[in-house]
């Protein structure tokens, strides 16, 4: 709601041309608030006279918050000059996130016109593989040699830190740029002007390789709480650092792809409302097509028991109510497993306990639902003692085999070196559909004679 007002605000001051009250109003607000404001306006040309209305400093920070249709809009409608201005006020990592997204005519306009500084930490920057740890870091830090004073490191926190991602820790390097140490700048505030920083360092360091993957440096981060971590190469020597908020986007974006995978979509990077019918299309029908493929062999257990059926005709009535049960049942226990694997709560030679626990799981909850659906059909349904027995067994069966395929498919992906998300509700849905009309007919032969 205040969000609005802003808007309202804002809007009124365009219209009105108080473009000065519109700078003076704008400079009140936090960075994120307004290239939020700014997404909303419908006209470029609007948008474009915001953005020049910012002091220059302001902008490059804004800009990073803007979404990438916008920001494309305003570089190729900037002077060289303005953006030069932007991408070499950007944070290395935030360039290099604009330059992969940019066409290659907008990439070269902005290399052309950065700094040699700023092309150079991004030309180090795009050398890693995407999405590892390297990708994503900022070589905007504050390193300290262990021979300076307190008040040495002090004055070059002053003359280096307005350019870095964060001051608080600051890492401490050998001759060799080796990482030895941090100081956080609290310890340093607190310290003798005349210690050295190699006395007060703490040495206990824990770093990041630049190849790790960036869903690993995530988990990293929830285990040792930290809100910015350095990154080393081969040679343990600093080369880079990660910030919480860079963490926070990658969080966003792991979710979203898993929850793709689990719904049977292909991965997308763009946002929904920004996405083409026809992108949203191609990431669909292939798993469709799969799927549809793969359920014919429900079909196929069907019509082999058709003669049987056409004997029973009320069986065919409860095949939905089992199928959805077991597929239901299945999706919870592979959506757990999941969860437990992504988190790295879950490793391979937990198999045995995971298996005794949702079989006992699965026991339960099967004799509940069998118990339940007995008293229908023979109270409600009034279809007898033995339709109802029928049904009843073949819930529990039906639940315990659901579980077990639900929990052990997305380790078996894990340890296959596989997605375990790609295993979620849609494939153990269609196993489980399959083995759950298996059993039911199966049962129905046995306990009916057909």
């Amino acid at each position: 709601m205040e969000m609005e007002k802003e808007f309202e605000t804002l809007e009124e001051l365009l219209q009105t041309k108080q473009y000065t009250k519109v700078r003076q109003y704008l400079t009140e607000l936090n960075d994120a608030d307004i290239a939020g404001l700014m997404d909303q306006v419908e006209e470029a040309a609007d948008m474009l006279k915001i953005f020049r209305l910012l002091p220059k400093d302001l902008a490059a920070d804004v800009f990073s918050y803007l979404d990438v249709e916008n920001q494309q809009m305003i570089i190729t409608s900037l002077t060289d000059k303005e953006a030069a201005n932007i991408i070499n006020n950007l944070m290395a990592d935030d360039a290099v996130d604009l330059l992969e997204e940019m066409p290659a005519s907008v990439v070269k306009k902005l290399l052309l016109n950065a700094s040699p500084e700023v092309r150079r930490d991004i030309n180090h920057l795009l050398r890693y593989p995407e999405d590892s740890a390297g990708s994503i870091m900022t070589v905007e830090y504050v390193d300290l040699k262990e021979n300076l004073t307190v008040s040495q490191a002090i004055e070059r926190i002053r003359k280096v830190g307005v350019d870095s991602e964060t001051i608080n820790i600051c890492y401490v390097l050998d001759a060799q740029r080796k990482l030895i140490g941090t100081v956080a700048l609290r310890y340093l505030l607190l310290s003798d002007g005349e210690e050295l920083i190699g006395d007060i360092m703490h040495e206990n360091v824990i770093a990041i390789q630049t190849l790790m993957d960036q869903e690993e440096v995530a988990k990293q981060f929830k285990k040792y709480d930290f809100t910015a971590m350095p990154v080393v190469d081969n040679e343990y020597r600093l080369v880079g650092i990660i910030t919480v908020d860079d963490i926070v986007d990658i969080i966003e974006q792991e979710t979203t792809e898993d929850m793709e995978k689990m719904a049977a979509i292909v991965p997308g990077d763009k946002p929904y409302m920004r996405t083409s019918v026809w992108d949203i299309f191609k990431r669909r029908i292939p798993w469709l097509l799969l799927l549809m493929l793969t359920a014919t062999f429900t079909g196929a257990i069907i019509s082999s028991f058709e003669e049987a059926l056409s004997m029973y005709a009320a069986l065919i009535a409860f095949i939905p109510m089992l199928m959805n049960t077991g597929g239901n049942a299945g999706g919870q226990a592979g959506v757990t497993v999941i969860r437990g694997l992504s988190l790295g709560e879950i490793v391979y030679r937990d198999v045995p306990r995971i298996v005794w626990k949702e079989l006992r799981v699965s026991l339960f909850c099967g004799l509940v639902l069998a118990l339940v659906s007995f008293g229908k059909v023979l109270f409600f349904d009034q279809l007898g003692i033995w339709v109802a027995l029928v049904i009843s067994l073949s819930i529990i069966i039906t639940v315990i085999l659901a579980m077990l395929v639900g929990c052990l498919l997305p380790i078996l992906a894990k340890r296959l070196g596989f997605d375990p998300a790609v295993m979620a509700n849609p494939f153990i849905t269609t196993i489980v559909d399959a083995l759950s009309l298996i059993v039911y007919f199966r049962m129905a032969t046995i306990i009916l004679g057909l």
